[in-house]
Formats: C-alpha cells, structure tokens, sequence
C-alpha cells in the first residue's frame, strides 16, 4: 500500500495509523508527498517516497503566512490556486516515480493529494480515497453553485494539463476527490448526518488515532481536581490568527476562574500573562489530555473535533475556513456543541457557550451517542479490512 498525502498534519495522521494496522497484518507500506514535511509528520521507522517539495518563493512557510488572514470565498480561491493544484504538479512526476519503485497493489490518495490519482490512472494501479475531511461528502457547495462550479473549473483544468480529462476506459469525465472502488471516509453517519444517500463504496470507519510526534513536557500535576477542565485550541495553522479569540478566552476564563480550569494551547507571545489557575502550553499531548477533560473549544478542525467526540466531549467550535464551517455545522445538527462567531466572540459570549455544554447534559449526551458510534466502526482496523479486500 502506497499512502500519497499532503504535507498537513491533520491528512497525515489517520494514515499513520491505517499504516500500522496494515504493517501488523504483514503488509508493506510506504509515504509518498513533500518529503522535509513528511519526516517530521511520520513515525522514524516510516518509508518516504520523494515527491514534491517546496512551493513557490518562501515554501510552505510564506503559503501560510498569505493563507492565514483569509477567509469565505477568498480562503477557497487560495486553496485551490495557490495550494492543492500546485502541489499536485509539484507531486506528480515523484509519486510516479514511487508507484514504478514501490510497486503498490493499491495506492491510497487523500483527498486534497491529487497527484495520487492522477499517477496511478497513468501507470494502472488501482487507488482508493482517503477522507480525511467529511466536507466534501456532504455538497458543500449545495447553496453556492457557482463557487462549485469553479472549483470544477479548477480540477477539470488540473485533468486536461495531465490529460487525464477523460476516464481511458469509459470515456467520461471522473473526480480525483472520489475514488469509485472505495472511500474510507474517517468519520461515521452519526456525525456527517445521515440525510445524504452514500453509496455502498463510501466506508465510514470513523476517526483512526495512530502515534504522534512527543509533546514537550506537560504539567499534569497542575490539573485541579476541583475544577472542571476545558482544553482550547486552535490547531497547529491557526494559532497566528487568533489573538483577537483568545482575549474572549481569557475574558472568559476570568468569569469561569471558581468553576472552570482552561488549558490554552497558544503561542505564549499571543498570550502575555495568565492567571495562576489557568494552564499556558505551545502545544499539548492532545489524545493524552482528553480522557482528563470535561469540554474543548477549538476552530472545529475535523482531527479534533474528531478526537473530543471519540472521548464523549462536548465542543464548542469557531469556526475559521475551509471545512471547518461544515465540520461546525455537523456539531450542532448532532447535539454535540455550540458554535461561536471566531472573529467577533465576545468574552460573555464564550461564557455562555461554555456554561450551556458543561451544565446541559443535551451536548454531553450527543458527544457519547457519536462516541459509541466512533468505536463501533472499528477506526483502522476496519480501513484496514476494507483495504485487504481490494487485494
């Protein structure tokens, strides 16, 4: 099995464990993508297939830096033509190259790597979607059709430059997004929603949680039993963007300093001084913090809402860009949170949010009930049965 991934995080991780479960079944696997980025997104022992490497003057780094103010439609536009198609031109010549090395009985392709698809249509080797995102499942564009209709324009552009517009077998048009063999779709109907008709194809498997990098170290002894304890995070590319947040979020804490105890996970720049009772990190050992926490507030990222949820945590979500508006509105349709405005949350506002899932017991019930659906798919042993049948 060969995984193509993009250099991001929250595509990487539910690969990694997909791969281990794989490994521990005999099989062999590998990465292809960017290969600096995938090196520090992938265990040691992990076998990386160059392909791609930095984009444009200043790399990933100066993509960021113009990526992090946007948002809506302009956020889109920039995904899309400064991010995903270039990448997939930067990819494509070294995932062909690792497909004709590593020769895969199966290559598994995220969504957003489109270099995937179109290397393995060329060399026919079969290829299966990896969704590490439900966004795209749900006709995200359903209400915009002409935001859709150019996002087709993008990819349909992408297809004719590879000439790869037309399926060689049926001669019709196809979506590198959507693999017609099978989709692991790493999220469950309880989640998504259950109003859209999937095909059989689409295997929803729910979150797959593998290893990650070490997290420096965490002051676990300073969690108050006395306190119920909310962990907020915005995720490793939004932390920039959100100084304005986290001044709600120490408003916040200050009226919930007798009841609530926050673990921000911030830049500590961004942050300045915290009160004594309030826990500041750069980062935290987020799968091992879970189980010792009552709620989370974050931007509504699919890995953590993902992540609270498989604990039976309630959220509340900000939303920011990109998919995260449609992972946000899949919490409150579930139950399972309350949305906040990111840009313009007041401190009362958060408080509020805060109060109503920790003292409902509505927003706690949805999270267990989407909980025992997680468990109940199987997460990676079940991609991994999934896959295996394809072989």
């Amino acid at each position: 099995m060969l995984f193509t991934v993009p250099p991001l995080a929250g595509h990487v991780n539910p690969t990694v464990a997909v791969g281990a479960e794989l490994v521990a079944r005999g099989h062999e696997i590998a990465w292809t993508g960017p290969p600096s980025a995938l090196a520090r997104l992938l265990p040691a022992q992990a076998r990386i297939l160059p392909a791609g490497e930095e984009l444009g003057a200043g790399g990933y780094a100066a993509l960021h830096d113009s990526w992090r103010d946007l948002r809506g439609v302009g956020a889109l536009r920039f995904l899309w033509e400064e991010a995903l198609v270039p990448l997939a031109r930067a990819m494509v010549p070294g995932v062909a190259r690792a497909v004709r090395a590593f020769g895969p009985d199966v290559l598994v392709a995220d969504q957003q790597a489109l270099a995937g698809p179109l290397a393995a249509r060329r060399l026919g080797v079969p290829w299966v979607t990896s969704a590490s995102t439900s966004a795209e499942l749900t006709r995200p564009f359903a209400d915009f059709p002409k935001v859709g209709e150019w996002v087709a324009g993008q990819i349909s552009g992408l297809l004719a430059e590879f000439g790869a517009a037309r399926d060689p077998v049926r001669g019709a048009g196809w979506d590198p997004r959507f693999s017609e063999r099978l989709v692991l779709v790493f999220s469950t109907p309880e989640l998504v929603g259950t109003a859209a008709d999937f095909p059989p194809h689409y295997a929803f498997v729910g979150p797959a949680f593998g290893a990650r990098p070490a997290a420096p170290g965490f002051p676990w002894q300073r969690l108050d039993p006395a306190r119920r304890r909310v962990l907020v995070s915005l995720g490793t590319l939004n932390q920039a963007a959100g100084a304005r947040f986290y001044g709600a979020v120490l408003g916040a804490a200050e009226r919930l300093a007798d009841q609530v105890q926050f673990v921000l996970a911030a830049p500590a720049a961004l942050i300045g001084d915290v009160p004594d009772h309030m826990l500041l990190q750069e980062s935290v050992p987020q799968l091992e913090l879970l189980p010792h926490l009552d709620a989370v507030v974050c931007h509504a990222g699919h890995n953590t809402v993902c992540e609270a949820l498989a604990h039976g945590l309630p959220l509340v979500v900000a939303p920011i860009r990109d998919d995260q508006p449609i992972v946000a509105r899949q919490v409150t349709l579930a139950g399972a949170g309350v949305r906040v405005r990111f840009g313009r949350t007041r401190a009362e506002e958060l408080r509020d949010a805060l109060t109503a899932v920790l003292d409902d017991p509505g927003p706690r019930r949805a999270a267990r009930r989407i909980q025992a659906s997680f468990a109940a798919a199987g997460g990676a042993a079940a991609a991994a049965d999934r896959l295996e049948k394809l072989l």
